[in-house]
């Protein structure tokens, strides 16, 4: 209901917020959702629900499917959701390139545990982010979600944030990039985890698939490191 009233009163040329000091990229991101008229958002590492509810209250009212693969914080998200008819949470799995079951490091940050280790700098000036405990995991596919979870959905986003695995999560798209309206992944410029790619090259692999940046949201500030060390962007094919 929100988002048709926004989109009604946007029409008159005016602009509107549910309440005073929301984040304005949250407003933004809901914005290039409705414009693209999406339908369902897959919410990949969703954590305890923090991106679906942030959406959610600036007017997002199409369906959610959130995937989260840590057992101890899957409770939480569960009961964020659950008052909520068009939120879903799948069950417990990561999401990569191949259906399978992998080990995920699960971080004293809940938020900051990977399948992928720390690298040698990142595990010196980092230490609260050092894995605590490994834990097996089954994995899944976008491909496989599409087909299982997102069935009759028209204008499929997907939101990846999967802590250095967003290369991974996109090989798991597979031939289905057909289906994908749009993304949001977190992208690095300097890589903590060994094996993890900064965003040149997945800029590039999107670019491929004709998606373009439509809107960019500084990330997490290190002074360990002097710089920032991540970013969010919202890409849509042009």
């Amino acid at each position: 209901m929100v988002g048709r009233i926004r989109k009604w009163v946007r029409k008159l040329g005016y602009d509107i917020s549910p309440f005073p000091g929301a984040a304005t990229h949250w407003g933004r991101i809901v914005e290039t959702l409705e414009s693209h008229d999406v339908d369902c958002l897959l919410d990949i590492g969703a954590n305890t629900g923090q991106y679906a509810r942030a959406i959610r209250a600036n007017g997002y009212s199409g369906r959610i499917i959130s995937f989260e693969p840590l057992s101890h914080i899957r409770h939480e998200l569960e009961r964020h959701a659950r008052s909520d008819a068009q939120w879903n949470i799948a069950p417990r799995m990561a999401v990569g390139a191949m259906v399978g079951e992998v080990e995920i490091n699960v971080s004293g940050e809940s938020d900051m545990s990977s399948i992928l280790p720390l690298d040698a700098t990142a595990h010196e000036r980092l230490a609260s982010t050092r894995a605590e405990s490994r834990e097996p995991v089954p994995v899944t596919t976008v491909a496989r979600i599409l087909d299982d979870h997102a069935a009759g959905a028209q204008n499929i986003f997907l939101k990846s944030d999967t802590q250095g695995f967003e290369d991974q999560v996109l090989d798991g798209i597979g031939t289905s990039w057909d289906r994908i309206t749009g993304l949001q992944l977190e992208l690095s410029m300097q890589p903590i985890y060994d094996g993890q790619p900064d965003h040149l090259p997945l800029l590039q692999r999107l670019a491929d698939q004709d998606f373009r940046p439509h809107l960019v949201i500084p990330g997490y500030w290190s002074r360990h490191y002097g710089r920032m060390l991540e970013y969010d962007a919202v890409f849509f094919r042009d």
